[in-house]
């Protein structure tokens, strides 16, 4: 199963947007800071706030650039408060 996860950093106030195929893993790589110099290593707080299941990599992908595309804070906030627009992600990017 492929998923599109959202971290959040409370000391940075920021949003960390990805797509993986193991979130547990990839979560670790992330506290670990496998990833030397990645926009996740600024930080030791981050902690996944939306994490929406997707039935392709394709499908991941796809919503993963559509939220970048948004840069918006307050759009992801939304996907969390309002579930119905996760759902229309889901169908828009099924194919």
């Amino acid at each position: 199963m492929f998923s599109v996860y959202i971290l959040h950093s409370c000391s940075l106030d920021r949003f960390y947007i990805g797509q993986t195929e193991d979130f547990n893993s990839r979560m670790a790589w992330h506290r670990e800071k496998i990833f030397e110099g990645s926009y996740t290593a600024q930080a030791n707080d981050w902690e996944p706030f939306i994490i929406i299941d997707c039935k392709s990599r394709k499908q991941a992908v796809d919503i993963e650039n559509h939220i970048k595309r948004m840069r918006s804070s307050v759009y992801i906030h939304n996907l969390k408060k309002y579930g119905e627009i996760i759902d229309r992600l889901k169908s828009k990017y099924a194919k």
